[in-house]
């Protein structure tokens, strides 16, 4: 599987996005790859971790985000699940689980409907070691400023306006991926 040939297949139309979209993606698996080079005992699939880092945001081409070159109609928060759906056509089955398990450190069910999220009901939360990762990872790079990589310390203080849960579970992963 060429995550690059389909990344190209749905941006070639949007360069400045590409790029973007390359860029980020790139340094999340960078360093998706460190924590399992630095952590054998995970037994991370590395091929699979590679190609699920290039492909986690893949959706972002169908929402409207002009500030990152997106000119699509839905909200920002729907990427996830729109790649999966779009890695569902592709026959990326376990891709999809990623990029709509990525949002934040993953969203419940229950805090889909209490924050009456444009989500379906459902718990989109990483469950496997590669999809924990590549959550992991995403957290230190933003879209905005896509070559810098934030501390630890900022990747909690922005996940706090997402509640406690959030906050516990990266901090979790901090000291197991870290």
């Amino acid at each position: 599987m060429d995550a690059r040939a389909i990344i190209d297949k749905y941006y070639s139309a949007n360069e400045p996005l590409r790029q973007l979209l390359l860029t980020h993606s790139e340094l999340v698996a960078k360093k998706a790859l460190a924590v399992a080079e630095r952590h054998p005992r995970l037994h991370a699939d590395t091929a699979f971790l590679l190609e699920a880092a290039m492909l986690h945001d893949i959706g972002i081409i169908y929402t409207d985000a002009p500030a990152i070159h997106c000119h699509g109609t839905e909200p920002y928060l729907r990427h996830g699940i729109l790649g999966a759906e779009l890695l569902r056509r592709e026959g990326l089955p376990r891709h999809a689980r990623v990029a709509e398990r990525h949002t934040g450190t993953g969203l419940t069910a229950a805090a889909i409907v209490a924050q009456h999220l444009p989500l379906p009901p459902v718990d989109l939360v990483p469950e496997t070691t590669e999809e924990q990762i590549v959550c992991y990872a995403d957290k230190f790079f933003s879209k905005t400023r896509p070559t810098e990589e934030k501390t630890p310390e900022h990747v909690l203080r922005s996940l706090a306006r997402f509640g406690d849960e959030s906050v516990h579970r990266m901090t979790q992963w901090m000291e197991r991926f870290g």
